[in-house]
């Protein structure tokens, strides 16, 4: 379940499932029960006893030390967007401030002053709450209304949207199961999460899976229903001023057919605004 009370062995079973014994320099001699390494094989390999390890992704142990977890993410070559999530699920990360839908007057500046590109802001489940022009012509208005994890995976038109779906939403997944992570748990993600669970068995099946990356910088294929095909490489940025939210700013290259698209959007959002 998305608020599940044992979620950080979860995580840490889903982990070890994906580290092989090779991987780490152990032997593979006879036949081997369970995919990627053995609960005794990451105690080892951590410098913790078995039993306690065990205890720990049977959420019989709910309070590991950080010294702990550190070495648990050196075992499972986690890296660091699933390194910071664990230490969120085992509660040694900073708790979470309150989040805010207003987004600020600086912020709303910072969006007008980029009208070349497409920017805006989200909130921790994605909630569009801010855009400039271009965005809102880019992301059109059922994404906007609904939300983007819900456009994704429940509505019909983002199969065509996105040209590379499956790769979007695994990305997405996992961006929303950091979100997740914070303590106390944001009552908009979990609340998204289980709606998501229940509404799409494609979510379901991603977020099962435990893969942990954050929103730096990705590309994606779009096709627009105004203009066609675009390549547009995306950045997300955490609002200092508003815990919680994020900027996003999608950019094409200069000179680009994507980028005459990006302008053309532009002109769009104008004569819709006349």
């Amino acid at each position: 379940m998305a608020a599940s009370r044992n979620a950080f062995g979860e995580f840490l079973t889903a982990q070890r499932a994906r580290v092989s014994p090779q991987d780490v320099g152990l032997p593979t001699a006879g036949a081997r029960r369970v995919a990627g390494l053995r609960r005794e094989e990451v105690a080892v390999l951590a410098g913790v006893s078995a039993d306690y390890y065990a205890r720990l992704e049977q959420g019989r142990e709910r309070t590991p030390s950080a010294q702990v977890v550190e070495a648990l993410c050196a075992a499972l070559r986690l890296g660091p967007d699933a390194q910071a999530h664990a230490y969120r699920l085992a509660r040694l990360a900073p708790t979470a401030l309150p989040v805010s839908d207003q987004v600020g007057p600086d912020m709303r500046r910072l969006l007008d002053s980029v009208p070349d590109v497409a920017a805006y802001v989200v909130s921790p489940a994605f909630r569009v709450l801010a855009t400039n022009p271009v965005a809102a012509e880019l992301l059109g208005p059922e994404q906007m209304a609904r939300g983007a994890v819900p456009y994704l995976f429940l509505s019909a038109a983002a199969r065509t949207y996105f040209v590379d779906w499956e790769h979007i939403a695994r990305a997405a997944v996992s961006a929303l199961r950091l979100a997740l992570g914070f303590s106390p748990p944001r009552p908009e993600v979990t609340e998204l999460v289980a709606r998501m669970e229940r509404e799409s068995t494609d979510f379901a099946r991603l977020w099962q899976d435990h893969r942990v990356t954050g929103l730096v910088a990705t590309t994606k294929q779009i096709n627009h229903p105004a203009v066609g095909r675009l390549e547009l490489t995306y950045q997300t940025f955490e609002s200092r001023d508003a815990p919680g939210q994020q900027l996003t700013i999608a950019t094409a290259a200069e000179g680009s057919p994507s980028a005459d698209s990006l302008a053309l959007l532009g002109t769009l959002a104008a004569d819709r605004a006349v």
